[in-house]
């Protein structure tokens, strides 16, 4: 054999090994593992709420609280801040229909405009329920109703005004629900919509006593009318919530949360009435796909000068997959704010991402794989359908990359996502930051806090370092 030939083949075999190895090389697996943190942190759909008010709004005093009528709208200073209360990012307007509809076929909804726009003001979407009526003269049906139907007469065992299985009943509340639903389905500042049929403040008493037909299309009106939207059904009979979830994926609430004896010492909403309803009527696994929101029973002081204890209260919540609560814009006791904090880090969702892996570089025109690991320290998911998205920066060039992540199914607990992104044609090569954020498909911009720290200015994490281009 030639000599030289077999030295040129042994350094072109050295070359490709060579090559090879550089090749490899190129594409190192960085590896990421964020630092989780504790911080309280207010992400939308969650958490507390305010109460016919909005954030940066003084309190109810003492132990009272207003609904139903027209929010009273407070003079704004520009301070989101609340006093003795959480940030929230949800507030709940609940108005009965007597002012929605003052007369027949007029409708007040810049009621509900004013509502949503101070809303998104104040960093807040609105959770809405329209209740046919209250209690007590003044919070009546609409007048215009009262003189169709009659002069008032009271079931003070089902809290009804009206008879609900008068067919004018299903006729006009419906059709002002129908209505509602096809101005403000999808509305982007509008969080949920109660599913108000009957009794007083529209908590449904006595709805086991409406006939099949008459709870049917009570409860289609809403069904019908929200497909956006998400609709909370208030926990009322088997019957009726079992109808509501044949319809529609329901959240579900509740309006006494903490009674621990309040009615009768041998009673109590949190230990005979709540715990055996979301299993008998069907409601126990519904958080998977809708929110559970709760409100207070009283307001949280009383719960404190009745001796109630605020942890077993709020453990029952967190079992229960609390996403939202309503403390009736009223003072959270000072000596219970650490229990609080504790809760507000528990409910609905609380993302950390544990790990990422990413090629230290890649090409344009070229896919970008990547794996992530999860963990949702929360009770609930997310339901909003956020995106997850990838950022490339440097001071030139910012590009945003979304992943097909749906968030909303990242139950409590390991998810994991591992998918590639594809890095555009024309991206100019260079030295970039990686950035992570969960992301406003309506705005391109961070929508949601991770409990990780790498928080940048404008709200998204920084991953680390990636070269595009050789």
């Amino acid at each position: 054999m030639n000599i030289s030939r077999l030295i040129a083949g042994i350094l072109f075999a050295t070359v490709l090994i060579a090559a090879s190895c550089v090749q490899v090389l190129a594409q190192e697996t960085v590896i990421v593992r964020p630092k989780e943190i504790d911080d309280v942190l207010t992400n939308p759909g969650i958490g507390f709420m305010t109460f016919q008010r909005f954030n940066g709004d003084d309190l109810n005093a003492a132990k009272g609280w207003t609904e139903g009528k027209p929010i009273v709208y407070q003079e704004f200073d520009g301070n989101l801040e609340n006093k003795d209360h959480p940030m929230t990012t949800i507030a709940y307007f609940r108005i009965y229909w007597r002012f929605i509809e003052p007369q027949m076929g007029k409708y007040r909804w810049d009621l509900i405009d004013t509502a949503l726009k101070t809303a998104r003001q104040r960093g807040q979407t609105l959770m809405l329920r329209i209740a046919p009526y209250g209690t007590g003269t003044e919070n009546d049906v609409p007048q215009w109703y009262r003189e169709m139907v009659g002069d008032r007469k009271d079931w003070p065992e089902k809290k009804w005004q009206v008879d609900p299985e008068h067919p004018w009943y299903v006729k006009h509340f419906g059709d002002m629900i129908r209505l509602l639903g096809q101005r403000y389905d999808g509305h982007p500042d509008l969080e949920s919509v109660d599913v108000s049929i009957v009794g007083a403040w529209g908590e449904g008493a006595g709805s086991d006593l409406l006939r099949q037909k008459t709870m049917e299309a009570l409860v289609n009106a809403y069904t019908d009318s929200f497909k956006k939207i998400p609709l909370v059904m208030l926990l009322t009979d088997k019957k009726t919530n079992s109808y509501g979830l044949s319809r529609a994926d329901l959240g579900w609430r509740i309006d006494c949360l903490g009674d621990m004896g309040g009615f009768s010492p041998t009673w109590s909403h949190m230990n005979d009435s709540y715990p055996q309803a979301i299993i008998n009527f069907g409601m126990k696994d519904t958080w998977k796909k809708a929110p559970v929101t709760l409100e207070v029973c009283w307001v949280m002081r009383h719960w404190k000068d009745m001796g109630w204890d605020v942890d077993h209260i709020i453990d029952e919540s967190l079992k229960w997959h609390i996403s939202s609560f309503n403390a009736k814009s009223s003072p959270v006791p000072s000596e219970w704010q650490p229990s609080v904090n504790r809760w507000l880090n528990k409910m609905g969702y609380r993302l950390v991402l544990r790990k990422f892996t990413y090629p230290d570089r890649a090409n344009p025109s070229s896919k970008m794989s990547f794996t992530s690991w999860w963990d949702n320290k929360g009770v609930a998911p997310c339901y909003k359908k956020f995106s997850l998205a990838l950022r490339l920066k440097n001071d030139e060039k910012a590009e945003i990359l979304i992943t097909g992540a749906d968030i909303r199914t990242w139950l409590p607990g390991d998810n994991l996502y591992d998918n590639s992104v594809l890095i555009p044609s024309d991206m100019p090569r260079g030295q970039y930051d990686l950035q992570i954020g969960i992301i406003d498909p309506l705005s391109n911009k961070p929508k949601v806090k991770l409990a990780i720290s790498g928080k940048q200015p404008d709200g998204w994490y920084h991953l680390g370092k990636i070269k595009i281009g050789n």
